[in-house]
């Protein structure tokens, strides 16, 4: 055997098992072997024994344009290689305009292309003006997937899609296998109840949570599995913060139906009693924070593998624009690739969740969902040597260094049990635990799907 490029020694997750003080060893931009014991002869050996080794985060759900001239892609992975994030898979409701065409979305491809650090996937959507014609282009352009809403956040950036245009636009992607993601929200209860609380003058940090109850997002998620089982589309809830939301989700499924469900960490790690009152628009959030119970509620179902996959929902708003004392005024989301994974992961080893499925919910679950599952999200020959070296070191989490936009984050003190030491993407060091390494668009690539129906 020839002499590997790279041999990565520690303990490394794989789909099948922990190996403790094992190997990976890398050939270009591919791991050529995973095993225990001696490793291979390598040009350069990481000894790494006491770490984690584990495949680079896909984070299935980012928002790196949503706010113009903040923060864009390149700035967004290079937080993302931070966070031990080697896949972004970025969301389409960018400033001013949505990517709802091919020809924008040939565009964000080329800014992937010239701009990124790390790998990136995107989503595409249509619009009122860019309907149901456009979406054979953007499949044709490598899209990995379908994001909509039936709720309006922002005309033109974020449209609300009707739900026979949803099913029109569900049909069509059913052909290519792409998942149809939907921000599940009810525009209508959600609007009726902003309205009446604030002509009350109820709009402090609790009246969010109370505009938006749990009510209207199960009953959105409905809509989003019935269109699917219509359709035979695979319909999928992008961030579910209820107990029921999975548990419909499971009727379906038990129905037939390739019905997927993921919720973003936020969920599992932050409450509204805990910490809403003292963050305030900091963790604003559509859905919005869940008691401490439902939390809980959540963390079992990751437990039982019900849930396709966790990601960030990361987008970085100045914080500018969370100050406002009415919680209606202020913008939703906050800054998350850096955390995603040590939250998540601190999250599991608090509630008893092994490394297997802690990987399973941050790595190979969502390079499945996305269909890129045959080169990433996995520690195995002839996948793409995506590695994260994961250091068993607690330590508060302190944003004021963010490789992002904005130094600022909800996590902001908390503790976490890991530090990431490492990311590799495609066998190149992106972020060697204090800085960049890697030229913007030297090695940054644009991830297609492989369609399960291509000719």
């Amino acid at each position: 055997m020839s002499e590997a490029d790279l041999v990565i020694r520690g303990d490394v997750v794989t789909p099948d098992r922990v190996i403790a003080d094992g190997y990976v060893a890398v050939s270009g931009e591919t791991i050529e072997s995973v095993g225990e014991g001696t490793p291979p002869a390598a040009a350069e050996v990481q000894d790494c024994r006491g770490s984690w080794i584990i495949p680079g985060v896909v984070d299935g759900q980012t928002h790196a344009a949503s706010q113009l001239n903040q923060e864009g892609l390149g700035r967004a992975s290079r937080a993302a290689a931070a966070g031990g994030v080697s896949v972004m898979v970025d969301m389409p409701y960018d400033d001013p305009k949505a990517i709802a065409t091919r020809e924008e979305f040939e565009r964000k491809a080329d800014e992937v292309k010239r701009d990124c650090h790390v790998d990136v996937a995107l989503h595409a959507t249509i619009g009122e003006e860019d309907g149901i014609a456009e979406i054979s282009g953007m499949i044709e352009a490598g899209a990995a997937a379908f994001k909509f809403s039936t709720f309006e956040a922002a005309p033109g950036r974020f449209p609300r899609i009707m739900e026979d245009d949803l099913e029109a636009a569900f049909t069509e992607i059913a052909k290519a296998g792409l998942a149809c993601g939907v921000h599940n929200q009810m525009q209508e209860m959600t609007r009726r109840n902003i309205a009446r609380l604030t002509e009350a003058g109820d709009t402090g940090w609790d009246a969010f949570a109370r505009a938006h109850t749990p009510l209207i997002e199960d009953l959105a998620s409905v809509i989003v599995y019935e269109l699917g089982a219509r359709t035979g589309a695979r319909g999928h809830v992008v961030h579910c913060s209820t107990s029921r939301g999975f548990e419909i989700c499971e009727m379906y499924r038990a129905a037939g139906h390739a019905a997927s469900i993921e919720t973003c960490v936020q969920y599992l790690m932050i409450s509204h009693e805990e910490h809403a009152e003292k963050l305030g628009a900091k963790v604003k959030h559509y859905p919005p924070m869940r008691p401490k119970a439902e939390t809980e509620l959540l963390w079992q179902h990751v437990a039982a593998g019900r849930c396709t996959f966790v990601s960030s929902d990361h987008v970085s708003w100045g914080l500018e624009r969370k100050v406002d004392p009415n919680i209606f005024k202020n913008t939703s989301g906050g800054p998350g690739l850096e955390t995603l994974l040590p939250a998540f992961w601190t999250g599991c080893e608090e509630h008893g969740i092994g490394p297997r499925m802690a990987v399973k919910m941050l790595c190979d679950g969502p390079a499945d969902h996305f269909l890129i599952g045959d080169r990433k999200g996995r520690l195995a020959p002839g996948h793409d040597a995506d590695i994260v070296i994961l250091k068993k070191e607690p330590h508060k989490f302190d944003p004021s260094n963010s490789q992002s936009a904005v130094t600022w984050s909800s996590f902001d003190g908390r503790r976490f049990n890991v530090k990431v030491a490492a990311t590799y993407c495609r066998g190149e060091l992106v972020w060697d635990g204090s800085g960049i390494k890697n030229q913007a668009g030297g090695a940054a690539r644009f991830v297609r799907p492989t369609l399960p129906n291509a000719a």
